[in-house]
């Protein structure tokens, strides 16, 4: 999948830090209304996004947390180091991931070899996978919950060039995050807070959950991440979930999914049947302009992948000024009824960019 667009951005418009470090809430961001149909653009503010949604939407949410998914180790009698960007938690216990080295070391990568990250915990490599070339196939020596918490308490959150700094993890948390597994944050629901979510649910929005744990949105390979190659992404469904996406159906309300993680769950389970079924599955679903939506009608989402979603010139014209940056500028929301198609999107008050060379996939 190759980029639609070209941004030269100048440095001092690159959202270097969240919003918070600025002083200002995570709900205060702007948010651009633009209507599909007439092109007529509303500017406003996060905070009053119930403005724009009706009493009975469903607002579907990602309520995966984010895990400091890089670990420094060492391989030998350290003798040289690791970086370790975890990209993909498999069925069978192993882990996938990004293996960075600050030398030439990579030729030294093959099956068994062991990386130790301190603190008792080490893993061993299993091999290179079929169908990514820059990821392995690890096996950590703990598992489970004792495994979760030394990568918390061991890992840093995953940074890439445009961030200052190497901000806390909660910085790339959602707050309503609860289940913890993702590589990098589902960064569509970012800018919601707790105000903003009992402001919804006082305008008679409804809530509903899933659970997606992300991958990687680069591979630090500039040909591999324009290709996009598919992963294969852990999701879980529940049957209250389900159950409030059929009762939304059957009442003519919209099901507006909060991020593209939320859809590749939702349009998977559906895949088979066409509703949503409840359960614990992996996907490898990609949705692009072609493919036919069957369950969400409303998407919340960075600018530029809904450009190339609707090909609309026009609406890249009037949000090319905003920020794309997927975790800590613009997202935008479509929502569609049988009379009217409109997008939103939110700003963090400066304009971002991606790291050079590479499309980071939006969340």
């Amino acid at each position: 999948m190759s980029a639609l667009f070209e941004l030269e951005l100048p440095p001092e418009l690159s959202a270097k830090e969240p919003p918070e470090r600025r002083g200002l809430l995570r709900d205060q961001v702007r948010l651009l209304v633009v209507s599909r149909q007439t092109g007529k653009v509303v500017h406003s503010h996060f905070a009053r996004l119930s403005d724009f949604l009706a009493h009975g939407d469903l607002l579907v949410f990602n309520s995966s947390r984010t895990l400091p998914a890089s670990l420094a180790g060492w391989v030998g009698s350290h003798d040289f180091r690791v970086e370790v960007r975890l990209a993909e938690h498999l069925s069978d216990d192993a882990w996938l991931a990004l293996l960075l080295f600050r030398d030439r070391s990579e030729a030294r990568l093959r099956p068994g070899l062991i990386i130790d990250f301190g603190r008792g915990l080490h893993a061993q490599v299993e091999g290179s996978d079929s169908t990514n070339r820059r990821l392995w196939k690890i096996r950590f020596s703990r598992c489970g919950t004792e495994l979760l918490d030394l990568i918390y308490r061991l890992g840093q959150p995953i940074r890439y060039a445009y961030a200052a700094a190497p901000w806390d993890i909660d910085c790339y948390q959602n707050v309503y995050s609860t289940e913890p597994g993702s590589a990098e944050m589902p960064s569509a629901g970012r800018a919601f807070t707790w105000r903003t979510l009992l402001q919804l649910q006082r305008h008679g929005v409804r809530i509903a959950n899933l659970t997606l744990h992300t991958g990687l949105s680069s591979y630090m390979d500039d040909e591999l991440d324009r290709e996009h190659p598919p992963s294969e992404e852990e999701y879980f469904i529940s049957e209250e979930t389900a159950e409030k996406i059929r009762d939304a159906h059957q009442t003519g309300r919209r099901v507006i999914a909060v991020g593209t993680t939320v859809v590749r769950a939702l349009e998977s389970a559906a895949e088979r049947s066409g509703f949503v079924e409840p359960g614990h599955r992996y996907t490898r679903l990609t949705i692009n302009a072609g493919y036919p939506l069957r369950v969400t009608n409303g998407l919340e989402v960075i600018w530029i992948y809904l450009a190339r979603l609707f090909r609309r010139k026009s609406f890249a014209r009037h949000t090319k000024k905003l920020s794309v940056n997927a975790i800590f500028g613009t997202s935008l929301e479509i929502s569609t009824s049988s009379r009217s198609l409109t997008a939103k999107a939110q700003d963090d008050t400066r304009n971002a960019s991606y790291r050079s060379g590479t499309t980071c996939r939006p969340r």
